[in-house]
């Protein structure tokens, strides 16, 4: 006699479900035992807590070992969040972003470090840069350039007066929401946000909200705080604002270009080594004669030293003279790199190297 098999239910699988969380729960705190472990090593033996190749060869090697059975960007965001949160428990971080909470640099902050870092909200770029200079925060993070509106200029004049390195980037996807606190269109009598959204969105204001003023603030994060405290201000903001400061969605996604997004460099006192795909970047002054600029491209060029961007900025204070921002590919301490610049060098009254760091090669990958 044959015994029949029992069927599965709907228990049996949540079982199941919970069994696998509890061994994934019980494997997250081995992991952040060992991490802790490697960092007192890392203490004793006087080395960096962060090691950008080691960390890419991890991503590399789940994506491998997946075979594409889970997701792979789900994949990469579970595991930057654990990976980020093991580094963290080494050495704590704190974080200066452009706040108040909620910004889009504090989203770029969090995509890039996790949620385990400590994050402290400044008024300006300026201020970001001065506690990071002066040693009061480990990191600060800032906007550089939008596909769209271009640089941020503010950002470029700040490397020109303070001493700090470039770390790291990070790129965000851009998508602007109209907020304030009854959802209705009908209320609002001015739109505030920082200067780069309202001018993304400016073609949609024009047309959605003719004769509406725009007032221009510091963040995005401000403008979402002003609409919480004032029902006739509306706030272009983030998604994250929109939880923060109990928002209503008026209408999402008002800017004028889809695929919006902004770079943001991580600054600090020092650099980290190789990760094997790393940008450098570095600030130029040129000598005060015909094509100065086209022999720095000219060596570059001969090393086979790709640019990523160049960029002018007048100097303060003295009439038509421009220092130069040149981000190439590769790592300062790749031959060629160094190679390349050290002829620059030569032939620049002021050099710089912001610093190297790994490529975020991907708006949608942590």
């Amino acid at each position: 006699m044959t015994r029949k098999k029992k069927e599965t239910t709907l228990t049996d699988i949540r079982d199941r479900i919970d069994a696998i969380d509890n061994n994934f729960l019980e494997l997250l705190k081995e992991r952040l035992y060992c991490a802790k472990e490697i960092g007192n090593l890392k203490s004793k033996e006087k080395r960096a807590k962060w090691d950008p190749l080691r960390e890419r060869q991890i991503y590399e090697r789940l994506i491998s070992y997946n075979d594409d059975e889970f997701p792979e960007q789900p994949l990469l965001s579970i595991f930057h969040e654990i990976i980020t949160t093991c580094r963290l428990s080494q050495k704590k971080v704190e974080v200066t972003y452009l706040g108040p909470e909620a910004t889009f640099t504090h989203l770029a902050g969090v995509k890039y470090f996790g949620h385990a870092a400590d994050y402290r909200p400044m008024e300006s770029i300026e201020d970001i840069f001065n506690e990071v200079e002066r040693g009061r925060t480990t990191y600060g993070i800032v906007p550089v350039e939008n596909s769209i509106e271009g640089a941020v200029f503010s950002t470029l004049d700040s490397f020109m007066k303070h001493k700090v390195k470039i770390c790291g980037e990070v790129r965000l996807e851009i998508s602007h929401n109209l907020v304030n606190q009854s959802g209705d269109i009908k209320d609002i009598k001015t739109v505030a946000s920082h200067s780069q959204p309202l001018a993304q969105c400016r073609e949609w204001l024009k047309k959605n909200l003719p004769g509406v003023p725009t007032l221009p603030v510091f963040s995005t994060g401000a403008a979402a705080k002003m609409a919480a405290d004032d029902k006739d201000v509306a706030a272009i903001a983030s998604e994250l604002a929109i939880k923060t400061y109990q928002l209503q969605v008026v209408v999402k996604g008002i800017e004028d270009y889809s695929g919006n997004t902004t770079r943001f460099l991580v600054i600090g006192s020092r650099s980290p080594s190789k990760s094997g795909l790393d940008k450098t970047s570095l600030l130029l002054g040129l000598m005060d004669r015909p094509g100065a600029l086209s022999e720095i491209l000219t060596i570059l060029s001969a090393k086979n030293i790709n640019l990523a961007k160049i960029e002018s900025r007048p100097i303060k204070g003295k009439h038509w003279e421009y220092l130069f921002f040149i981000d190439l590919l590769g790592h300062y301490d790749d031959k060629i790199v160094k190679e390349g610049c050290e002829e620059v060098r030569k032939i620049c009254s002021y050099f710089e190297v912001l610093g190297s760091y790994p490529l975020d090669k991907d708006p949608s990958t942590n």
